[in-house]
């Protein structure tokens, strides 16, 4: 068994103010995934503007915070936010959902490049190579905060977290951490750099969508339920449920891209 270190959430206490290692960990998510997309604009490996990628900060920024909010209300605890509307408003506290920031952030996608005329699966492909660096960070801060623990397991790397009992339990955050950011983001980079994204437009975007919903439903497996939801069917959690159809978009995107690649350019 390991030990769990004992972080405290608060990384800096400025008098009243509180800045929190979540909200340390969004902003360093966001940025670095800028900055993986503007290296791969000024490369030539996905043709989008820097100042568009720059554009597109702010909403993506509103996407991921009131789509993971909001997903949060309304995919695992409805019933508490209904009894208490004005803490949906709370947003420096824990509780954000994926798959809801990623509709925010889709929401955001389609609204932005409907207005600057770009093609969208070419978006798409860019902002799937950044994602998975904001998903790292996003994980552990979950480890910090020591939420999102996995289930009671005998395996030797089990630790014990605060609040959850006395038994050892898989630290999920961390699988999260590795397969969801680390694995997809090498995947995805290494294919950026061979310009799939100009052969195969939306391949990119399919191998995150489908990579992100199979390593969620793996991982679930881990990860201990929900304490509102539970098992929704079975064994399947609400995390796998909702990962279901990212697996058969995704999967969709990838075959389509592959079935339908354009012609390389002359030189």
């Amino acid at each position: 068994m390991l030990t769990y270190p004992a972080f405290d959430p608060v990384a800096l206490q400025l008098g009243p103010l509180a800045i929190r290692w979540y909200g340390i960990a969004y902003v360093a998510g966001i940025l670095l995934g800028w900055r993986c997309c503007v290296w791969l604009s000024r490369k030539g490996l996905i043709t989008i503007s820097q100042k568009h990628i720059d554009d597109f900060v702010p909403w993506a920024t509103l996407g991921i915070v009131a789509g993971g909010r909001l997903g949060e209300v309304f995919f695992y605890n409805p019933a508490y936010y209904l009894s208490h509307p004005l803490e949906i408003l709370y947003i420096w506290q824990p509780g954000m959902s994926f798959h809801g920031g990623f509709l925010g952030v889709v929401l955001a996608g389609v609204l932005w490049v409907h207005t600057k005329k770009i093609p969208w699966i070419t978006f798409g492909d860019l902002l799937s190579v950044g994602t998975p660096i904001g998903l790292f960070f996003g994980r552990v801060a979950n480890f910090v905060n020591a939420e999102l623990y996995g289930r009671i397991t005998d395996a030797p790397w089990g630790m014990i977290f605060p609040h959850a009992g006395p038994f050892p339990r898989h630290p999920s955050q961390l699988y999260e951490a590795a397969l969801e950011g680390l694995l997809l983001f090498t995947i995805l980079f290494s294919l950026a750099k061979r310009g799939v994204a100009k052969e195969y437009p939306g391949l990119l975007l399919g191998v995150f969508v489908a990579g992100y919903g199979l390593a969620r439903s793996f991982v679930e497996l881990f990860r201990q339920p929900d304490d509102i939801t539970g098992f929704i069917w079975g064994e399947i959690t609400m995390g796998q449920l909702l990962s279901l159809p990212l697996i058969f978009v995704g999967g969709v995107f990838i075959w389509r891209a592959l079935c339908h690649p354009l012609p390389p350019t002359s030189s």
